[in-house]
């Protein structure tokens, strides 16, 4: 019977250090010590919940159950938002297993345990195997800031002759740039001020547009795809000139509000409102790979995986001084 460390939150939003335990593995579950967690807009969300936080995890497999297939101890792996869905809807037998009406996702299923945590049990066929091309650091946020991002491009079939938007130069938008741009797409990132400019260049970007103060946008090319991965939406009234026509919007930005835009706009220009989660396991997988083949890797602050460390990361990320993507690592 396995137990372990985890990290939850609290009612006064304060990180509770806590033991949990599993019965012993069964099918095909593994238990895998945790080397790394990326930390996630949405973990601040579950501070406040009585729950284990965390759900980018990287880690080694440190035992498996009966029924264990592909993995062995001490291969490395990472696991994400989704744990778990029913295998026999249409959502699941057509690759679409994140809308599963059965899934368990963060924040909704499996409450007592998480990537801020020492040890996780996991089933095999929701984790995945890591590519050496990446540190276990590296692979963490990738598990879900990449997946998220590149399931909106890969899935919804953005072309490598689209122009791609990015809004936001943060966890998420720090790697949409580089997957956009390594697809070869004609990536311009738009931000508050210049102060990312360089480095967003760096990443791949082919046009900067600095929004604050400004009244309208001017562009050098209509945007086919925006990616808005700001924590506050934007001013839709300035965004919608610069979208050619037909082109599709992906808000992900994790809000609670409803989601408002301008009606005559929409439908004049044609434009496409998509929700969009995190990826399904096969897109996935081929996130990983791409990331491998291409170099693509978030840019990381560590923290240490403790109580101190987690309060630390939060309000780093809190007061938007994050660069881009915080990680965990056990001490």
């Amino acid at each position: 019977m396995p137990s372990f460390t985890v990290y939850k939150g609290s009612k006064d939003s304060k990180i509770v250090k806590s033991q949990t335990s599993k019965p012993d593995l069964k099918d095909d579950q593994v238990l895998i010590k945790v080397t790394a967690s990326g930390l996630c807009g949405t973990d601040q969300h579950y501070k406040g919940a009585d729950m284990a936080l965390g759900h980018e995890g990287a880690g080694l497999v440190e035992d498996i159950g009966p029924n264990v297939k592909d993995l062995k101890k001490g291969d490395r792996v990472g696991w994400g938002y989704e744990h778990n869905s029913c295998g026999r809807c249409e959502q699941c037998l057509t690759g679409r297993e994140t809308y599963c009406p059965e899934r368990e996702m963060y924040g909704m299923a499996n409450l007592d345990q998480g990537s801020f945590a020492s040890h996780a049990v996991w089933r095999e066929a929701f984790v995945f195997k890591l590519p050496d091309e990446l540190s276990d650091a590296e692979a963490a946020p990738l598990m879900c800031g990449g997946a998220t991002v590149f399931n909106a491009l890969y899935t919804y079939n953005i072309k490598p002759t689209d122009r791609v938007g990015v809004m936001g130069v943060g966890g998420l938008g720090h790697l949409a740039i580089q997957f956009a741009a390594k697809m070869g797409c004609d990536v311009v990132v738009f931000s508050g001020s210049d102060s990312k400019k360089e480095e967003a260049m760096k990443l791949g970007a082919k046009e900067f547009v600095a929004m604050k103060g400004k009244s309208e946008l001017e562009v050098s090319r209509p945007v086919d795809a925006l990616l808005v991965t700001t924590s506050a939406n934007p001013d839709w009234k300035m965004i919608m000139p610069v979208l050619a026509p037909n082109a599709i919007i992906f808000p992900m930005t994790v809000s609670f509000d409803n989601f408002e835009i301008p009606h005559l706009a929409m439908i004049q220009q044609g434009i496409t409102v998509q929700g969009s989660v995190v990826a399904a396991r096969a897109v996935h997988r081929k996130m990983l790979a791409f990331a491998a083949l291409h170099g693509i890797k978030p840019i990381i602050m560590e923290f240490p995986l403790t109580q101190d460390g987690i309060e630390d990361a939060m309000k780093t990320l809190e007061e938007g001084k994050m660069r881009y993507r915080g990680v965990l690592r056990p001490q």
